[in-house]
């Protein structure tokens, strides 16, 4: 007789595509641009449609780097722009500034999130010496930001023209406006501005559209980056940051990256009253110990002179070109102050998501000091991940066959190196109920 005891179907989980980029037409986008929530002027025409066409389809990479950046600054730009009474959506103007760097340089010397050159820094209290620059510091330069550009619109009592003046100077944006015969919005004196402004407003107002509607194009984090809660401590005194780093077990790097303004791991006489923002996880041993650290970590005229040795020998040097590396041959790249994933990327002529999977890297979050290895022009994305499976794995007596996990691994990471596998999968054949792994863990892959 027949048995119709029920069999279990083995479960796979669907694998979720990041890189599919869906179709949309230029009515698509114009409908939804219709229905944007914004204060912003903003009406599409074919030179936004290119800039967002540039966004989301030929680099993307770019795009989700700002969006892994957004955690971190969208909600001190959101607080300030509120505080002043602007338009919230001016957020985005950071981003075409910056890509939300807060060490970015220009060209021409400009400097931080919003791209404040030296004269128009002072005007609004960002100072500049050899150890502070205060256009780095994020609610610094946020706040001169907001005021600046809130003189711009009332200047000219339009938004669009003042992210204008943002860009090239109000004097520039006067001078188009007489030359156009008077006329008083962007896009009637768009003839007339300078070339690198007749781009600059339609890529903010595309940004604006694509942060809007980044799921519609399958502009999604596998792994979102948030900040590092922190606390303000203001110590009164010129500050050797190496060494409260040291004393108190907070990481060198955090400090650094929650205060981009200090130059040299040292705070200057010239800056000793300012807020210190540490990893809340020290600020309660750091508060209540202050007066006990407050002679260990003053500087001295020998630190100071070796830190601001130590940073001038490590200062990374602008890059003009790319710097291909030899079909089939490997670097390894040490990261450096101010590094980012698009800007080594661009260095060496290849893309953020190759460098992501040669270096198993599950977000953005690179740290100074890290080694990444860089393949050559004909590598791909697979290069390391055959090689570093074949690396790290071994087959036993019995034919099974074991994968170490690496640090930085994940299982979706481990799937992806696997060619079809999936974490479903992989679980099932290691009895594991969560995602957790842990490196040295052996995983049977066979």
């Amino acid at each position: 007789m027949f048995n119709n005891a029920s069999i279990e179907e083995e479960h796979i989980a669907p694998t979720y595509d990041f890189d599919f980029i869906p179709d949309f037409t230029y009515e698509q986008v114009a409908k939804k641009v219709k229905n944007m929530n914004t204060e912003m002027p903003f009406e599409l025409n074919d030179r936004i449609f290119s800039f967002i066409n540039y966004f989301v389809v030929r680099n993307r990479d770019y795009t989700r780097m700002a969006l892994q950046r957004k955690y971190i600054y969208f909600p001190l730009f959101e607080q300030t722009l509120a505080s002043h009474d602007m338009p919230d959506d001016i957020k985005y103007l950071s981003i075409i500034e910056s890509g939300l760097n807060p060490k970015a340089r220009s060209r021409v010397g400009a400097m931080g999130l919003w791209q404040f050159m030296p004269a128009t820094g002072r005007m609004y209290n960002l100072y500049v010496n050899a150890d502070i620059d205060d256009r780095m510091d994020p609610e610094l330069s946020t706040e001169a930001a907001a005021k600046y550009l809130k003189s711009l619109y009332r200047m000219f009592g339009d938004w669009e023209l003042a992210l204008a003046a943002y860009n090239c100077g109000p004097g520039n944006v006067r001078k188009a406006i007489r030359r156009s015969g008077g006329k008083n919005t962007f896009w009637e004196i768009y003839n007339f501005l300078p070339r690198e402004t007749r781009s600059y407003v339609p890529q903010f107002q595309a940004m604006m559209y694509v942060f809007h509607y980044a799921e519609d194009h399958n502009l999604l984090l596998e792994n979102p980056t948030y900040p590092i809660a922190y606390d303000k401590i203001t110590f009164n005194q010129e500050l050797d940051l190496e060494q409260l780093a040291m004393l108190t077990g907070a990481c060198i790097e955090d400090l650094e990256f929650l205060n981009p303004s200090i130059q040299n791991r040292l705070v200057p006489s010239s800056h000793q009253h300012m807020a210190l923002r540490v990893p809340k996880t020290k600020a309660n041993l750091i508060a209540e110990n202050k007066e006990n650290f407050a002679q260990a970590v003053k500087l001295t005229e020998e630190r100071t002179i070796a830190l601001r040795t130590a940073n001038k020998s490590a200062s990374p040097t602008r890059v003009a070109s790319a710097q291909p590396i030899p079909s089939g041959e490997r670097i390894a790249y040490k990261v450096q102050s101010g590094d980012v994933l698009g800007k080594i990327a661009q260095k060496y002529g290849t893309t953020v998501s190759n460098i992501q999977s040669w270096n198993n890297l599950s977000s953005n979050v690179i740290r100074v000091g890290q080694t990444l290895y860089i393949y050559g022009k004909n590598a791909n994305s697979n290069t390391s991940i055959s090689n570093n499976l074949a690396d790290n794995s071994v087959t036993d007596a019995t034919g099974a066959k074991y994968y170490t996990v690496q640090p930085g691994d994940s299982l979706w990471l481990i799937s992806r190196k696997l060619n079809g596998v999936t974490v479903e999968q992989i679980k099932k054949l290691n009895n594991l109920n969560t995602n957790q792994i842990k490196p040295g863990q052996k995983l049977i892959i066979g």
